[in-house]
Parts: structure tokens; sequence; C-alpha cells
């Protein structure tokens, strides 16, 4: 039976099922991977252009950060012809135009001094001297005995006190090299050199240039040998001044100027330039123009650039023709956030410029202006007009600008100046910034002789803005208060211990009043002077060991009575709310109520005392106040019982109508007060005399630096802009951010880009499911039907051995 039926079906004829299998699968596969394939292909492509955009973007960047500069704006050229006497250094953005004529009559010198009678064989050999040499800054009068060839004797030395004053001890293992060195690492400015004169050696000193710059050298008492280094009006034999210090002088447009270096860059503001020699009868003329030139190429090389990025991201978010003419879909084309962050570019550049609010307030006022395709043009006879005419307004078009009402205020960017807004803000300042200050009392010295604190106990030290001092000692003879004030300062402002702190004071002196005052150079709670140790000495001075001291604002209580110190109606404090806690020498007291019925300023001074030193904790610990009542200026003031570095006096709580008898929390003296003020209505946080605005109000990011009186201008406006270049830089840092709309759509796709990841092992693991059933299937079948076939194989010729069925 050769065609039967299983034959027929083909079982058992070698089919490759694996093979088969396998096709079927594949086309399961197929329209499911191609799904994916092209998913991924169009994730790839706007990761690709986003890629594209922050690079476009970076680019426009770049072309804008030269408009931000608000130096691009102030530019100058100047126009110097050639000599030998000046040389033009450099001229900085904004220095003064104009036509200048200088003459120079003198150059500066600097004091040179040699120590000849120290001269050594070696320069690195021990001296065997010891002891503490000073060197102070200022200028010297000489005996002219009118012979250019001989040395001139110095006979007095005036202090100044704007330069500090340098001490060093000098110890016996010191050769003239470590001496050299010590001077040096001070970085006064003095020079200090070992040279090899005739086979010795010998330290050579130079000062800075100029007049008030030349040196004078003390040697304290003790000192073993150092007087070969020194150079007083008492004592000056051994040292060779082998240069005297000179100021320039020269002549600017026919006025005398005297200056103490030979550079000079604040004759002429922003001009800088260096005086070679003298040269009388000689004038030397210069101009000094405004540069437009540089701004005009940033503007236009801005608006090529824009066009450039335009062109770009026209492409990216929609549809262009390539070299064959075919539609190319760009790769962000139907990607809303692209196309949103290019849509706010366009709408920047078109817009009126935040808080600019006159001159030009926006791109098109000077001839620059967005066609219908995007791209910018320039107007060349707008632009060349507004450059001719109006240049002025350019800086504030397009870069940071800030301004205030108030004279004695500051606008400032801080940190995070990137989180103001910019706009016009209302502020006020209700508390000026103060320095701490001590006053000294009353000098006992009278100057009709000369001040000689050479016989000791003129020392001191003194703590300023908590740090203190090292011992210093007064040892020379004044003739004046002004050269014992200048000295004072050189020698405060002199010492390590404050240098190293970066601290220092102003002394001054009351000729009026006759008393010296010391303040610290920084402003606010933070700052505070105390003398902390005063020589036996010092009380000819005024000064002792510094009693903390605050001093309130005036009595504005209503019934007061200025002209007499009294209230018309008593003031009954029991009515108000009359109550504070104080803190004295670092001990805080009770609350203290005042209860009384008072009328003068003088009963109430009396009572705030007595409850003051009535407190228990206040009496447990040992400590009291002094309180003081000034009848011209109407102020309470309180001291401390103490003095030296512990004392400290200050109010922790006042009750609301203390306010009115002039005392608060925030009462200056020996320690400063912080500045306080408001912004836009909120309160603003006071440092120094720095004003902070409110963490979320819309001017966090900028400051407010006041001077003192600035409470006097009463509420003021203040405003700020970032102009046209710093917004739109703003703009596109905002777009590229870590935390930015890029960043965040790239993190989106990446984010697809691996859920395809996951459909793909999805669709692996169904296909490797859909194999292994189709084999088990096709598998089984082949089984059914080999099975099938054994039984046709033996079922052939069947017929022909069943009984009557054989052939015939």
């Amino acid at each position: 039976m050769a065609n039967n039926i299983i034959s027929s079906l083909g079982a058992g004829s070698g089919i490759d099922i694996t093979s088969l299998v396998s096709q079927l699968v594949e086309v399961e596969r197929a329209p499911q991977e191609l799904t994916l394939d092209t998913r991924q292909e169009k994730l790839e492509a706007q990761i690709s252009g986003y890629g594209q955009l922050s690079s476009a973007l970076d680019e426009l960047k770049g072309s804008i950060s030269a408009l931000a500069n608000n130096d691009l704006f102030n530019a100058r050229s100047v126009t110097v012809p050639s000599s030998e006497a000046i040389t033009a250094d450099s001229v900085a953005p904004g220095a003064q135009t104009g036509s200048y004529k200088i003459e120079v009559l003198e150059v500066a010198s600097a004091q040179s001094l040699a120590m000849t009678a120290a001269a050594q064989s070696e320069p690195d050999s021990e001296l065997g001297k010891s002891g503490q040499m000073t060197i102070r800054f200022g200028a010297w009068t000489y005996d002219d005995d009118g012979d250019p060839d001989t040395t001139d004797a110095p006979l007095s030395f005036s202090v100044n006190g704007d330069r500090a004053a340098l001490t060093l001890d000098i110890e016996s293992s010191d050769s003239l090299e470590s001496i050299a060195e010590k001077i040096n690492g001070q970085g006064a400015g003095v020079q200090a050199s070992v040279l090899q004169v005739d086979g010795q050696y010998q330290l050579m000193l130079t000062s800075p240039s100029g007049e008030s710059n030349a040196l004078e050298i003390t040697i304290g008492d003790g000192a073993v040998g150092l007087e070969d280094f020194a150079f007083n009006a008492g004592n000056y034999a051994n040292v060779t001044e082998t240069q005297q210090a000179r100021d320039a002088e020269l002549k600017v447009n026919g006025l005398k100027v005297t200056r103490d270096s030979n550079t000079l860059d604040d004759v002429v503001s922003g001009f800088q330039f260096t005086l070679n020699k003298a040269a009388p009868g000689e004038s030397f003329s210069f101009s000094i123009t405004a540069d437009k030139s540089a701004a005009e190429a940033a503007i236009r090389g801005f608006v090529e650039t824009y066009n450039g990025f335009q062109e770009a991201a026209s492409k990216l978010v929609g549809y262009s023709r390539d070299e064959d003419n075919n539609l190319v879909r760009g790769e962000l084309a139907g990607d809303s956030t692209a196309r949103t962050m290019i849509n706010r570019l366009r709408e920047a550049i078109g817009s009126a410029v935040p808080g600019v609010e006159s001159g030009f307030t926006a791109l098109t006022n000077v001839g620059i202006r967005t066609e219908r395709d995007g791209a910018l043009s320039i107007s060349e006879d707008e632009l060349t007009d507004a450059l001719s005419n109006n240049f002025a307004l350019f800086e504030s078009l397009f870069a940071t600008q800030s301004s205030t009402t108030n004279s004695a205020a500051k606008v400032n960017q801080g940190s995070f100046a990137s989180r103001a807004v910019s706009g016009t803000y209302e502020a006020s300042v209700t508390r000026n910034p103060t320095h701490g200050e001590v006053a000294a009392s009353a000098l006992s010295h009278d100057f009709a002789a000369p001040l000689d604190t050479s016989g000791g106990g003129y020392s001191f030290k003194i703590q300023v803005d908590g740090v203190t001092s090292n011992l210093i000692e007064l040892t020379d003879s004044y003739a004046s208060a002004e050269e014992l004030r200048a000295d004072l300062q050189a020698r405060i402002n002199g010492d390590d211990n404050l240098k190293a702190a970066g601290v220092g004071v102003e002394v001054g002196y009351d000729v009026a009043t006759q008393r010296l005052s010391f303040q610290s150079r920084e402003y606010g709670s933070i700052s505070q002077v105390a003398f902390t140790e005063t020589g036996a000495n010092m009380g000819m001075l005024g000064l002792e060991p510094t009693q903390a001291l605050i001093v309130g604002t005036a009595v504005t209580q209503a019934a007061f009575e200025s002209s007499t110190d009294t209230f018309t109606t008593p003031l009954d404090a029991a009515a108000g709310d009359y109550g504070f806690k104080i803190s004295v020498d670092g001990v805080e007291s009770g609350s203290i109520n005042l209860s009384g019925t008072y009328s003068t300023a003088e009963e109430l001074r009396a009572d705030i005392e007595a409850m003051v030193n009535a407190d228990s904790e206040l009496v447990a610990a040992g400590v009291g106040v002094t309180v003081g009542y000034d009848a011209d200026s109407d102020q309470f003031s309180i001291t401390s019982l103490s003095g030296g570095a512990s004392s400290e006096v200050s109010f922790t709580e006042t009750g609301d109508d203390m306010a009115e008898l002039g005392i608060s929390e925030a009462m200056t003296g020996t320690r400063g007060v912080d500045v306080a003020g408001s912004i836009d209505g909120i309160e603003a946080f006071g440092v120094g005399n720095v004003l902070l605005p409110d963490l979320d109000s819309s001017a966090y990011g900028l400051n407010i630096s006041v001077k003192e009186g600035a409470a006097a201008h009463g509420d003021f406006q203040f405003s700020f802009s970032r102009g046209f270049a710093g917004e739109l830089s703003k703009l596109i840092d905002d777009f590229l951010s870590s935390s930015g709309a890029i960043a965040m759509r790239e993190d989106s796709i990446q984010t697809q880009l691996d859920k395809l990841d996951e459909d793909r092992d999805k669709l692996d693991t169904r296909m490797e499911m859909l194999n292994s059933r189709l084999l088990v299937q096709f598998t089984a079948m082949e089984n059914i039907v080999n099975s099938l076939q054994s039984t046709g194989d033996q079922l052939e010729g069947l017929s022909e051995r069943l009984p009557f069925t054989a052939s015939s």
C-alpha cells in the first residue's frame, strides 16, 4: 500500500521542527520588535537633539557674556605721545574722559638706610645682639645745612598713623640675613636686603616711596647691642641715610599735585601712569575718550550668533529640506518642552527688559528687531544714531544696574543674586549701624612741654572685636596730641595679634574735650573695643581698663520736656510696660519692672540704677552698673562697674514702653550695633552695616550696605536690573542647570529608554515561551505521526494475508 494516508501526510519525512518553530516565532516577534526599534530611534534622536540644543544655547550664552560686562560700555582709549618723563601704563573702564597736560616737577623717592656700624664679614653669622626693635613710618624734618654733598641730620619725626608700626623681637642668634627675613616677613612694605660693600655685609632698609613713609627705628629698653640699628632724632650716628624719602610733584592742567608714589592711578581717575624722571617746563599732553567700538562689535556678534541659534533651533523643532530637497523632520519636532524653551527665548528677545524703567528699555530702541522667521535684524541708521547720541544708555539696557535714592546706602549682589527679581523695592533703615568705641577721659597733659613716655608706665593691652593685643608700650616723646594720636594708631594696628586677625582701630582726638577715642573698623555687634590692661601712667592719657558702656537714644516720651529734663505730667511707670532684663558681665538679671512715678529724668535715672543694683542675681554675682543721663542729648547710659576683658553690659529684654526712654536691646557703646530696617515692608536681617532681605522675598540675593546716617533719609527706594544680557543669560542658565528643563527632559527620555530595555526583555521572555510551546506541540505531533507511521507499516499487506482476500 505505497500511497496510503499516512504517507500522504508526510509523516516521518524529516521535517526540521526547530527551523519551523524559529520562523513562526520570528513572524510573531517582528512587528513588536519593529515598534520598539522605532520608539528607540525616536528617543535617541531626541537625546541627540537636546545635546545639539544645549550646545547651541552654550554658544548663545557665550555671545551674551560680553554684553553683560559693565566694563564693555565704559571702555576707554587714550592717545599718548612718546615721553621719557612719563610712561602710560593702563586706562581702566570708566576712566574720566577729557584732555590733560602733565608736567613732572619731582619724582618720588624711597628712604634708604644702611646699617654701617653693624657690618659683618659673613651675612649669616650670629650677631650676639638682642632686644626689641620698633620701626615706624612717618615724615622727617632735617637740619638742612644747604650743602648738597653732606648728609642732613634728622631733627624730628612725625608719625604716619595710617601705616601700622613694626615691632621685631631680635635674638642673640640672629644674623643680618635672619633680621632681613623678619622684616620682610612682616609684609609692611619695608624692603630689607643684605648687601656686600667693600668686603663687608651690611643690612639695607628701603622704605615705601613718599615723604610720609620714611622710617624711624627705635630700640626697646634692655636691648643688647641693637643701638647699631637705631635711627631716630636722638640716635642716628650708626646708620647712614643714603637717600631721603620724597613725594612726587607734578602739575595737571596747571594744578599742583603731590603723591607718595611714582605710579599714579588717582590723579586722572582710571588712568594709571608712571613718573620716570623730573622734567620741569616739559609738558605731556594726552586725551582719554570713550571707546564704543568694542560694544558695537559685541552687539553685532550677538545678533549673528542668535540668528545662527534661531536657524539651528528651528530645524530641531520643525521640518527642513536637505540637499536633495527632501523633507527632514527635526529631532525635537513635536517636543513641547524644546518648543517652549525656544519660545521663551524669543519672548525675552522682544520684550522690555525687567527693571529698566527709562532710557533704552528694549532692543527695538537701538534698532534691533525680530523678523517673521524669528531672526534678528539691525537697522543701521537707528543703531548708529543710538551709539552716537545716547551711548550712555546702552549699559543700563544690556548690563546689570542698581541704584538707590538713599545716598548713605548701596545695593550689592550676594551669593544668591540669581534668585533676585529685577524691579524697584521700598526700603527703610530704622537703626544706623555703629562701631564699637571707647572714649578716654580728658588728657591731663597740656603739651606745654613734650610728653615723655620713655620712663615707663605707658603700656596697655587693647581688645578689638574680641581679639586681645600683645602688651603695647609707648616709649617716645610727643610734642602734640596729634603726634600721640598717630603713634597710638600705628602701634595698635601694628600689633601682631590684631594684624593676624585682620582687625584694627581708628584713633581720634577731640580738641574741644581733649579726649582720645578708639573706634573699631568693623560695624555691628561683633565690633567692640576695650582696654584690658593699662600701665601706671596711662591715666595721664585718660585711659584705664574699660568699663563696658551702652548709650540709649534720646528720650521721646510724650510728656518729657527736653529743655528742663522734666516730665510735664509725671511718668506713671506702673501704667505702662516699663520692664526689662539686663546682662552685666555675663550675668543676666531677673525681671525688673519700673513702677514708680517720676517727675524728672534724674529721678528716673536714680531709680533704674537702684533697681538694677538691687537685683538678686546681680547682687549674688557681685556685679553692678552706674546709670548716667546726659542733659545735652537726653540720653541714658549704662556702665558696668567692672573694667577689662570681662566687662560687659546689654539689655536682653525690654518692655514695649522702654523705647520711649531710649532704652532697647540694641544700644551702642563700647560694642557696636547692627543695622536694622525693612525691605518691601518686611523686617530685614541686619549684620554689621549690611541689611539682608527676607529669605522668601523677591529681593533675596541682594543686600544693602549702609553708612551711619542712613536712617535720617527715611523711606527710600532701590532698583535692580540684570539688563538684557543678564536676564537672557539667567534664562539660559535655568534651561541648562542640573535641575533645568533640558536635564529634566533628558532624564525623562532616558527613563523611557530604560523602559524599552525592560520591554525588550519581556518580549524575549514571551518569545522564548512561544518557542518552547511550539516545540512541544510540534514534537508531540511528530510523535503521533511517527506512531501512525509505525501502525501503517504493520498494516502494510494485511489484506493479502486475510482469508478470502488473496489476490487471484
